[in-house]
């Protein structure tokens, strides 16, 4: 089965036409009907049935078009990524990023970053840790910005910073009044945590960091977004825990509440491909090295 014709099928089953598909794909009629006449020869059923004088998808089409429009996407995605990294002058340099980065260390960096050289593009894409992986490994990104660690033998990872984890409690909450509360008090309360997909994330460093120190917090909402986390907690659902940088979150109604607990922190991780060889990065990974130690 060739890819030429998984994008000829992709094409007829959005248009519903085989004329309209042919004239979009710039190919005759009766080449473009072969190729998918092969093509369901190959998979042994039919995946498109006349209804009147048009066409649809039958039960089987459906399904391998839902099955193969990630699968082609993606290596679309892998064969640019191919191209970018083998070409030696790169152009194009891809960050993914947690958004909770963005309350500390990451807008100086990427200011930084942007100012490296005039002749690279930046693209910044919001990603969780896991995500990151996964895009470093097919090429979509070339550093990744992260809160978890994780471990993968063709990622090399390194810890920027250490934040200190601070509690978000609703403004008429019986301790937002105090400088500080330690695990004990945290217990006693309801605690949200974020995100709930996909996971491991940084939901689950939470939990495991409890867990590490014998405690079994009282969870009672799990979110997707550190802005919604916030938001609950404002409404008085629970508290959250997050990094020290959150505190640059302003709310009038949510206060920030030292965390008195040793070990509690969440590091700032970066990424990279073990084997990307590029200059642009070794130069990229030592600017990130040199602002974090210099990070206030």
């Amino acid at each position: 089965m060739e890819l030429r014709q998984i994008r000829y099928f992709h094409c007829v089953a959005r248009e519903l036409s085989f004329t309209r598909a042919a004239k979009l794909l710039h190919i005759a009629q009766p080449p473009l009907s072969r190729q998918i006449k092969l093509l369901e020869e190959e998979l042994g059923v039919k995946v498109f049935e006349r209804q009147g004088r048009g066409i649809r998808l039958t039960d089987a089409g459906k399904y391998f078009m839902d099955h193969t429009q990630k699968m082609t996407q993606q290596l679309e995605e892998t064969i640019k990524a191919t191209q970018r990294i083998g070409k030696k002058d790169r152009v194009w340099f891809g960050v993914g990023f947690v958004p909770s980065t963005l309350y500390g260390y990451m807008p100086d960096f990427i200011r930084a970053l942007r100012e490296l050289s005039a002749q690279v593009e930046i693209g910044l894409v919001e990603m969780t840790t896991l995500q990151q992986f996964e895009a470093l490994k097919m090429g979509r990104i070339d550093l990744g910005i992260g809160r978890i660690k994780l471990s993968d033998p063709e990622i090399a990872r390194v810890v920027l910073r250490d934040e200190s984890l601070v509690v978000a409690v609703p403004r008429y909450h019986r301790l937002a009044s105090v400088a500080g509360v330690g695990v004990n008090e945290i217990l006693q309360e309801s605690l949200i945590v974020y995100p709930a997909a996909p996971r491991p994330s940084y939901a689950d460093h939470v939990l495991d960091l409890f867990s590490q120190h014998g405690y079994v917090p009282n969870v009672v909402q799990e979110v997707n977004e550190l802005q919604t986390a916030i938001g609950l907690v404002a409404a008085g659902i629970g508290i959250a825990l997050v990094p020290e940088s959150v505190r640059r979150l302003l709310r009038e109604d949510v206060v920030y509440i030292d965390f008195q607990a040793v070990g509690f922190t969440s590091p700032i991780m970066m990424s990279w491909r073990k084997n990307d060889e590029s200059g642009l990065l070794k130069d990229v990974v030592a600017l990130a090295k040199n602002m974090a130690m210099e990070y206030k």
